[in-house]
């Protein structure tokens, strides 16, 4: 059986779409069909969402991204302003983003492993397997712990997952988790430095879970009992509908499904509800593998989201397709464009906590 240092010998590459120019690729792909067609299609539709500079936009995360080579995009598509609002699964942002932000890796797994073949072996080794990447354990209860040491040093009251992952761009700053100061860039850190604001509505579904649980348990059982920090989920909701309100032209690029597609989709109908009428999501796109069938919210269509009143039917595309192989034809189609060049940052969590934002 090989060692553990053996497994963990090659590092996932993220994937640099600077370094790719897709147009031409993507543009033959209009004429063709089926799956090359839609992705075309979503393509454009991105481009007109970053050239029309009314627009918020909004990305999702849904699925384990980081891990599979893609987080270098979604770090370029911040730093140059084609992103105004991130809303993802905890375990992009944390178990893997801020995981790597700390300076540790995933790594690419063997074939004979990626259908189980070994993974009692890999329990023994303290390596997790996510179908063909590997990622070690220990270093993973270092980010738990790191977690905890954020969570303990702020005041003890209710924090909305925006305002938590924030103070998680803060510690990167803080600590020199940086390319200033010969660290790595990352979604958090840039994210925190450009004022997009980043939601996880189901947070502590992610290895910052552990942190806080460990948090609050020291703290509920200490003698006396001390106040902890939590996570209001009703809160991110309240905030990002809040960003509707206040920016009515808004588009949603998707990648998979899950609760980060409901959480956007949903900000239309709770405007709605608070007396405000919003308008639709004027653009849509989603990438997924998911299909209507079963019913789940994952692969329920654009055009089924119009019947609720959240996506405008003119400008939306599903791509079904894996988002390793989607993602960088269309976010590298629109950025080899230059569809961003007029665009500026939303600067949206100026929005939610103007106070909190240095300048």
């Amino acid at each position: 059986m090989p060692t553990k240092k053996e497994l963990l010998s090659r590092p996932i590459q993220h994937l640099d779409l600077k370094q790719h120019n897709v147009v031409p690729l993507v543009d033959a792909m209009q004429s063709m069909a089926y799956s090359a067609r839609d992705t075309a299609r979503a393509a454009n539709i991105y481009e007109m969402m970053l050239r029309d500079t009314d627009c918020g936009v909004i990305l999702c995360l849904a699925g384990s991204l980081i891990s599979a080579g893609l987080q270098k995009i979604f770090v370029d598509l911040v730093r140059n302003n084609m992103v105004d609002a991130i809303v993802s699964t905890g375990a992009n942002i944390v178990d893997q983003d801020f995981f790597e932000a700390l300076g540790f890796n995933h790594y690419i797994a063997g074939d004979e492993y990626k259908y189980g073949a070994g993974d009692a072996e890999l329990r023994e080794l303290m390596i997790d397997r996510i179908y063909d990447t590997f990622i070690d354990e220990e270093e993973l209860r270092i980010c738990d712990e790191v977690t905890h040491q954020i969570t303990d040093s702020l005041a003890p009251r209710p924090y909305s997952s925006r305002e938590f992952i924030r103070e998680m761009g803060a510690y990167l700053a803080k600590n020199g988790k940086n390319p200033a100061a010969g660290g790595r860039d990352s979604i958090v850190l840039a994210a925190y430095e450009k004022n997009v604001p980043i939601f996880c509505p189901a947070f502590s579904d992610c290895s910052a879970g552990f942190g806080l649980v460990a948090h609050q348990h020291a703290r509920r059982t200490s003698i006396p009992a001390k106040p902890v920090v939590s996570i209001d989920s009703a809160k991110d909701f309240y905030e990002i509908t809040q960003l509707k309100i206040a920016n009515p032209t808004t588009g949603l690029l998707m990648i998979g499904g899950g609760v980060p597609k409901n959480f956007a989709q949903d900000i239309v109908v709770a405007a709605d509800v608070l007396g405000v009428e919003a308008s639709m999501h004027k653009y849509a796109i989603q990438i997924t593998v998911a299909d209507a069938r079963d019913g789940a919210l994952s692969g329920s269509t654009l055009k089924e989201a119009s019947s609720w009143g959240k996506v405008d039917l003119t400008y939306e595309q599903m791509v079904y397709s894996e988002a390793t192989l989607a993602l960088p034809l269309i976010a590298g189609y629109a950025f080899h464009k230059e569809a961003h060049a007029a665009r500026k940052g939303k600067q949206w969590t100026n929005v939610l906590a103007p106070a909190a934002v240095s300048a």
